[in-house]
Parts: C-alpha cells; structure tokens; sequence
C-alpha cells in the first residue's frame, strides 16, 4: 500500500522540531508498505491546501495518516489552540482522496474519542505509532481491523493505549525520508534521538505515563549510539534526546554516554534532565561524551509546592544539579511551571526567588497547568468542580489555584522577568524567539538557548 504521513505540527520556538514520530512510523512500515512524508512546519498557511493536493496527486496514497503532536500551545497566558488548523488539514485531505484517514500521534493518544468525533477520521492508532503497521497491514489486505492492538475505528470503542515490550533496537527510518529535513538542518541543525520510552516519574501534569507508560523501556545503548551517528551523517549539527527524562535510571543514561564515546560522536547533544541526586560526577560524563546542554524540569523552588507537583525533589536538590551541571561545563536551562495547587504569592514569590540564584542559566516560564484527561490535575479539577462531567478537554482548561489567579501569577512573575533578559514567560515569548530565528538564519547550530542566559 502507498501511505502518505502528514505532519500536522507547525510550531517553531525556541526552534522548529523534526517529527522524529513519523520516521519511527515510517521505519515500521517499510519495506511492506511505499511511504511518503508531507511535513507542514516550513509552510505557512495559506500553502498547506496547494501541498496536500499536489502530495496526493503525485503520489496517489491508499491510505493517508495524520501526526498529531499538540493539540494546542499550553499557554495559559497567549492560548492558541490547534483544532481548527486540523480540521482544514483533513478537509484538504478529504478534497483531494477518497482514501481512509488514519489519526496518530502523541495528541491523538490523550483525546482519541474527542478527536475522532471532530475531525470525522476513519482510524486512529492509541499509543505508539508503530501499531499502525497492523492497521495499514489490514486495510491493504481488506481484512477486519476490529481487535487491533491500539487501533481505533469511527464509532468504535477506544482501546487504551498498546505499549511495546522490550525496545531493543529502535527500527528508524531515515531522516532523508522527510523532504523538509533541509528546513530543520538550517534552522539550528537539531535532529531527535531516543534512547528509551515510558516514564516512572509521577508528576501531576504530565501525560508521558499515559502516552508511553509508566515503566521505562530502554532502547540498547550501543544501537542509540549508531544511530546518533546516523543523524550526524545525515547532517546534523545537534541531537536532543527526546525521552521524557534522560537521567531516570542513571545507569542507562551513563551506558548511553559511554557509547556516544566508542563511536566517536562528534557532534554536541542535550537532553531533558531532572534535578534530583546523582552519582559523582556524572554531569562531567555526559559532558566528556559531548552533552552541552541540560534543560531541567525544576517547574518550581517552594519545597511546600514541589510534593504538590508530584516531585521528588527539593530546593537544594535543584541548586546542586544546578551547580554541578555548570561546573561540568553544561549550558543550562530551567522550565517552571507556576499556578498548581494551592498555588499562593507567597510561594510564587519563593520560586522567583530561587531562580535569582540560577545563575548563568536560560529560564522557561509557564503560567498555567493545562488539565489533560488521566492526569493528577484533572483528578483535582474534578474535585473542585472546575471541571463538570462530561466536560470536553480538547477544550483547554488550566487549574486554577483557589488562592491566586492565573492572571495574578503571571503578572507576579512579569514583573520580576523585567530585569532579566534570560527569564522567557509564555511558550513563545517575541522577543526570544527574534533572537533565536535570526541567530539561526546566519548559520548559528543548536538550541542557542544559552545566548539568551548572557544576554
């Protein structure tokens, strides 16, 4: 069968994101199936319509599968949600073929039922996206796709979400299988890697358990380190390491870095840490296997705040990984997250605190947690009737602190970001992504983030 995959997401700050998803799904597929990709992040929109049509006239699909990263910004403060630009992306699909439409992706796995009933699909794949080599398997072969691991159909039930076993070797396609992947190379040089699946963490806001599972899966070590070398052969200048937290299980994290160091890794990486204890020196490992940048997901400096988060962290354990991440050299950034329960101004002010003492450090500020379904804040909306039953929440909803608005904690948090051009608030803060665009445009590689802290 020929498939056509879309990528629907378009977002690009700090920086645009390759849809690594869609060359797992591809690398899945093929050699059984013909697979093309349409990615509509370098387009603009009035052009999205002119792409699908010509991508299914020339390439004929059999099957059309639509990636769903987001299905809005999370911006409590700037919202910009994501559902009328899917809707016309299937409309245009809809124009062009009257080949099925099969929904997937990390968005499609939190609203699967929402997203099915508003843009009238005909498949979906719960969970992760190599699932679908079953359903497209089925529809090649006019078999019943009824009983499908993670596949739903229009007006069906929905399954939970199928997760793989072991992970072993990740079966990849090639970046070359993108034809937009010049737009990305150019554009701070950034491919994804993944070196595991699953999170053990257990953070009230965070949708990784429900989309990968709560145990993590390991991709082998010596198998993520080719394909690095993969991506830097394909022309990467930067890897960022897609898993939800790269240092869960240090030991894997530090057999990845060993590896990075037997194939000789040339080009620099980083990843998503959290700022919880570690083995000695184990940030000067990863930056002698060539890490260069750690994004921590501190979300807040009130030890009163952080239990509430689900954290298993404190304030210290923040300052020190802080701090031994810029002894080893790393650039570093925090992401906070302002505004969960029983969030006050006193605590608020404990958090923008602490952050006075990150010093040298690019700073993410969000004010707002989004509710999605299955998580601990939704449990906690529900029960302060900020959410009803029933209640659709592919429309965003944020919790809302009894004690303090949204609006009042951003505005705490604005105040104190004045003096200081390396705290970002809101998920696409003007001025910083100016910064990184032109900085990208005259050839800079990487995140670039940390122009931003010696600004």
């Amino acid at each position: 069968m020929r498939i056509l995959l879309i990528s629907l997401n378009r977002l690009q700050f700090p920086y645009p994101v390759h849809p690594i998803g869609l060359d797992y799904v591809a690398g899945a597929l093929a050699p059984a199936h013909v697979v093309q990709i349409l990615d509509l992040c370098p387009l603009g929109e009035a052009e999205i319509g002119k792409a699908i049509a010509a991508a299914v006239r020339e390439f004929t699909p059999g099957a059309v599968g639509l990636s769903i990263r987001n299905v809005d910004n999370l911006d409590a403060t700037d919202l910009r949600a994501f559902l009328g630009e899917m809707h016309a992306a299937v409309t245009h699909v809809r124009t062009a073929t009257a080949a099925p439409i099969v929904l997937g992706g990390a968005g499609f796995t939190l609203f699967p039922a929402e997203l099915m009933d508003a843009l009238g699909a005909d498949h979906g794949v719960v969970g992760e996206g190599e699932r679908a080599r079953a359903l497209f398997d089925a529809l090649d072969s006019g078999s019943p796709v009824e009983g499908l691991p993670g596949v739903v159909r229009r007006g069906g039930r929905t399954p939970a979400p199928q997760r793989g076993g072991n992970c072993g070797a990740p079966l990849r396609a090639p970046p070359s299988g993108n034809p937009s992947l010049q737009f990305y190379l150019q554009r701070g040089g950034i491919l994804g890697l993944q070196t595991q699946r699953g999170c053990a963490f257990r953070c009230i806001y965070c949708t990784y358990p429900r989309i990968e599972g709560g145990r993590p899966r390991h991709f082998e070590p010596d198998a993520v380190a080719r394909e690095a070398r993969r991506l830097e052969e394909a022309g990467a200048s930067f890897l960022f390491l897609t898993d939800s937290v790269f240092n869960g299980d240090p030991g894997h994290s530090l057999a990845v870095a060993d590896a990075f160091r037997r194939v000789r890794l040339r080009i620099p990486w980083g990843a998503f840490f959290a700022p919880v204890p570690m083995p000695d020196d184990f940030y000067g490992s990863m930056a002698r296997a060539g890490c260069t940048h750690a994004e921590f997901g501190t979300e807040s400096l009130s030890n009163s705040m952080l239990p509430r988060l689900g954290k298993t962290f404190s304030r210290a354990n923040v300052l020190s990984a802080h701090a031994a991440a810029q002894r080893a050299g790393l650039h570093v950034a925090h992401f906070l997250l302002l505004g969960g329960p029983d969030e006050t101004a006193a605590t608020v002010g404990e958090t923008l605190d602490g952050c006075e003492r990150l010093e040298g450090a690019a700073l993410f500020f969000m004010c707002g947690m989004r509710v999605y379904p299955g998580t601990g804040v939704e449990r906690l909306a529900r029960a302060a009737g900020q959410v009803t039953p029933g209640q659709n929440l592919l429309c965003p909803v944020f919790y809302e602190p009894p004690a303090l608005s949204l609006r009042d904690v951003a505005a705490l948090v604005q105040h104190r970001a004045g003096g200081h051009p390396n705290w970002i608030v809101g998920a696409g803060a003007e001025r910083a992504a100016a910064i990184l665009t032109r900085l990208h445009q005259r050839g800079h590689k990487g995140p670039l983030w940390e122009r931003l802290a010696a600004a």
